[in-house]
């Protein structure tokens, strides 16, 4: 289990080499303009514009960074520092939180994804990921090393879990909704994961994460400063810079359904670099399982519908069976098809 660590590969075996047609290559990747804004001024007379703002870059991007969003500053740098020790530990103070073949297991750390046991090829990536649902009852299943996480991450993603909410409400609003929309089954479940993403020997050959797009509500993202986030704009891979004390907000898959695909369900993958580690902390909001997915029904009175009614289960089992490597068709299924005259 310690040698599967890619924290612990020196070189870079052949089976985290992806496809050529799918390999970053040593290409320079312009930098993403997805707007940064600022949702200090959503409480007054600007909140129009900052709605405006959001949902501009919901539909052009499906990306964007809030800043002077209500999360403490010490508390993010708190939380990162917490995450940075945890994967810094000896294999030994974490080996039992390693888990690569048990999809139940609530708290747990794996190399590559979940499914490492029956993936063709990994990616470079660390990742320890847990429940945070509800957040107390949660603490237990946490790692208890370092010492402080449980105390620090808690509190972390506390006023991460009210940003995320505060961000759905306005959402809501520049949809035309009712503005506790989100608050029925659609933010129901929350999970958290910790990427860490060590120097690679040849990040040319390889990705941390491949192009995918969330299969969730919306994803709040933590940064570190070392950049290696990418999203998909008019089939060009683009670099998100990291913004100081920012939040990187993408929509998923689900947030596209409701908003009859209005918003757009960005694709994103990860690159590595040959010089640096890259940690990042992910706040996924999630609808229950039995949740029902469609167009909210004030879109569809003018709009026809684009998706058809489904369960946010069932969904979850196509994205397995489709896997993520495949975003573009995860939402095929669910699409209405038009009546050819």
């Amino acid at each position: 289990m310690e040698k599967r660590m890619v924290s612990n590969l020196s070189n870079l075996p052949k089976s985290y080499i992806i496809p050529p047609e799918k390999r970053p290559g040593n290409n320079f990747y312009p930098i993403c303009n997805i707007p940064v804004i600022d949702l200090s001024k959503a409480k007054g007379v600007d909140r129009p514009k900052i709605i405006n703002q959001i949902m501009q870059a919901s539909t052009k991007f499906g990306f964007f960074q809030v800043i002077n969003h209500g999360v403490a500053i010490e508390v993010m740098e708190d939380a990162m520092k917490v995450f940075k020790e945890f994967f810094e530990l000896p294999f030994e103070k974490k080996s039992h939180l390693y888990n690569t073949h048990d999809e139940n297991v609530k708290c747990k750390l794996y190399t590559s994804s979940s499914n490492y046991e029956n993936e063709e090829i990994h990616y470079w990536r660390d990742c320890l990921i847990h429940d945070c649902t509800p957040l107390k009852e949660s603490f237990d299943l946490w790692p208890q090393n370092p010492p402080r996480y449980r105390e620090v991450v808690g509190e972390y993603l506390s006023q991460v879990g009210k940003l995320g909410s505060r961000i759905l409400d306005l959402i809501s609003e520049g949809l035309g909704l009712e503005s506790d929309f989100f608050a029925h089954g659609y933010k129901e479940d929350f999970f958290f994961t910790v990427n860490h993403y060590p120097p690679c020997p040849d990040p040319s050959l390889t990705l941390g994460l491949p192009k995918h797009c969330d299969p969730n509500v919306i994803t709040l993202l933590l940064q570190d400063i070392v950049p290696g986030l990418q999203v998909c704009v008019d089939n060009e891979w683009q670099l998100v810079q990291p913004c100081p004390n920012a939040f990187v907000v993408n929509m998923g898959h689900q947030m596209q359904v409701i908003s009859n695909g209005k918003l757009k369900g960005a694709e994103h993958r990860v690159v590595t670099n040959a010089e640096k580690s890259r940690t990042t902390a992910s706040y996924f909001v999630v609808p229950s399982k039995d949740c029902i997915l469609e167009p909210a029904k004030a879109l569809t009175k003018k709009d026809l519908p684009l998706y058809k009614q489904f369960r946010y289960a069932e969904f979850m089992e196509t994205y397995k069976a489709l896997n993520t490597q495949e975003p573009e068709n995860l939402l095929e299924p669910y699409k209405i098809k038009k009546e050819v005259i």
